[in-house]
């Protein structure tokens, strides 16, 4: 399964623009609200430099890369939680992404309509992060309804815990705050997880801004507000010019570095999307190689050798016997598995083994 992100944000923000970027598809991007009238989605490959090297040493039959999912939804407005504008239809398509990308409009254009007016990052994110906080009020709300009942007559021990729980994460809806923001530890996170809460999603703001300012995004005072908002959110900002990612997309990989290059922009926006990404959800990757396949494996930071033989198989991991491992920097400084033998690189890794990222396995196991 690929990680998944949606793609929110009021009408005319660039969200289209960047979904056509970011996929290489040709969604349509009009100048008026609610061009996007049904989810798109789109798989884009998640570059990394290890996978290229490795089918240079190893020249294998196939190179496959690890997956981002994005879906890109209608611009949302106010009122939406409660079926204004598209409505509801559209909270629900992002109810099961891993992470949600809100991208906010940092430039000014008076060709292109705001659909509040002016633009005004803050009061935008405001409108957005509402409309969350609603649709997921209404799901506690309901939840609470249903259970509170059952958890009081029968002193339910299970269904009083989940009461206790979606009460705390009521109150701070109702004052405003994202779900997130309510201290859970591991056994309430796994009371609450099977409800989608859109603000329970780590979330990362997309900072629109013009081709002018992108290579400084200090210099865009938009940015500087969703930065310094974002910060106090504990949450990440990505500066970026979604019509340069729609130009980079078509361009091959050595024409993009250069046309960076002349931009003085160190990586393209969805490259610092994805890094975000991965950071927020803690993610890593672990790698497999060989003549027949190289390939990236998403995982979860702290996962033992078995959980990781999973994500490839579930045999592997009910028959997990060892794992030979060595890391990518051995085999990128020495170039050959032998030589990592011959070196005494190549170590033989147990069932309690956490593994690391950038580590390049191949399992053993029996069923």
């Amino acid at each position: 399964m690929p990680l998944t992100a949606g793609i929110v944000g009021l009408p005319n923000v660039g969200k289209s623009t960047l979904f056509n970027a970011i996929t290489k598809s040709q969604v349509e991007a009009a100048n008026y609200p609610f061009a996007t009238i049904q989810p798109n989605v789109g798989v884009v490959e998640v570059p990394d430099h290890r996978v290229d090297r490795l089918a240079e040493l190893f020249h294998p039959k196939k190179t496959i890369y690890t997956t981002f999912e994005f879906t890109d939804i209608a611009g949302l407005v106010k009122g939406a939680s409660k079926g204004e504008g598209l409505g509801n239809q559209f909270l629900s398509n992002i109810r099961l992404t891993d992470a949600i990308c809100h991208v906010v409009r940092c430039f000014d254009d008076a060709d292109i309509t705001h659909v509040e007016g002016s633009v005004d990052p803050l009061r935008d994110i405001e409108i957005i992060n509402l409309e969350l906080i609603m649709a997921d009020l209404q799901t506690v709300e309901n939840r609470i309804g249903k259970i509170e009942r059952k958890a009081i007559t029968n002193r339910d021990k299970d269904a009083l815990a989940e009461c206790a729980v979606l009460k705390r994460i009521a109150e701070a809806l109702n004052a405003g705050k994202a779900a997130r923001s309510v201290d859970l530890d591991e056994d309430e996170r796994l009371l609450v997880k099977n409800f989608s809460l859109l603000t329970m999603k780590p979330m990362i703001y997309v900072a629109n801004m013009s081709e002018e300012e992108i290579a400084d995004p200090q210099s865009n005072e938009y940015y500087c507000q969703v930065k310094e908002h974002a910060e106090k959110e504990h949450n990440r900002v990505v500066p970026i010019c979604a019509k340069i990612e729609e130009e980079l997309s078509e361009l091959d990989k050595e024409e993009k570095d250069l046309f960076l290059q002349d931009l003085g922009i160190r990586e393209s926006g969805l490259d610092q999307v994805i890094k975000s990404a991965y950071a927020i959800l803690d993610l890593c990757t672990f790698l497999t190689a060989g003549e027949d396949e190289c390939r990236a494996w998403t995982f979860h930071r702290g996962m033992k050798a078995p959980q990781c033989a999973g994500v490839i198989h579930t045999d592997f991991e009910r028959g997990f016997i060892r794992a030979e491992a060595y890391s990518f920097e051995d085999i990128d400084e020495l170039e050959s598995e032998h030589a990592i033998k011959e070196a005494g690189k190549l170590r033989s890794e147990g069932k309690e083994y956490v593994v690391q990222d950038g580590d390049i396995l191949h399992f053993r196991f029996n069923v």
